[in-house]
């Protein structure tokens, strides 16, 4: 690749412009899709994931300069299909808790009890959020979207997504200790 300088320690760096773009996308696009595929197994998300590392790479190619562009790729599509499943699980905790049967429990009543009171501190909590942390929590949460659909409803990064949602957690988290079993 021609768009190549150095660093101070003579390693090579890779500066991104329309054509090593096109080349880095061509030479790894199979790869990333691998990566997501394979720990997911699922098409459609895989290959969303890969747009997603992609236009990553071209939306921050001003001030990328990457070293060793397969590794950078194949983190990325790592740390993706981890964020995905993390997503994924949460959803259907989440969607396990709304739908709690206590059926099996011989304290029902007070399980459901502890359970209301517990899900009104969670809405109090989240009523005293930031607007815009709010706004993102209960996307998240109550309506089951992902990071991607937040942030194009919201028009804003995923990143700022990922930092309200772990803002909201972290307020829920310290405010709500003492409900841990």
């Amino acid at each position: 690749m021609q768009n190549q300088t150095k660093d101070t320690n003579g390693n090579k760096k890779i500066r991104i412009d329309k054509d090593t773009f096109e080349t880095i996308y061509q030479m790894y696009w199979e790869k990333v899709y691998a990566v997501c595929y394979n720990n997911i197994r699922e098409i459609e998300p895989a290959r969303e994931m890969v747009q997603d590392i992609f236009k990553s790479v071209w939306e921050r190619r001003h001030e990328l300069e990457l070293e060793n562009v397969n590794n950078y790729l194949i983190r990325s599509a790592k740390f993706k299909t981890f964020e995905y499943i993390r997503n994924k699980v949460s959803q259907q905790q989440h969607i396990c808790i709304k739908y709690q049967d206590c059926t099996h429990s011989s304290n029902c009543t007070e399980e459901k009890v502890l359970f209301n009171n517990l899900k009104e501190k969670v809405d109090i909590l989240v009523d005293t959020l930031p607007c815009q942390c709010r706004r993102v929590y209960k996307m998240s949460r109550e309506q089951g979207l992902s990071n991607k659909e937040i942030a194009a409803a919201l028009l804003i990064s995923e990143r700022a997504v990922e930092y309200h949602i772990t803002k909201a957690l972290s307020v829920l988290r310290v405010n709500l200790s003492n409900y841990s079993s």
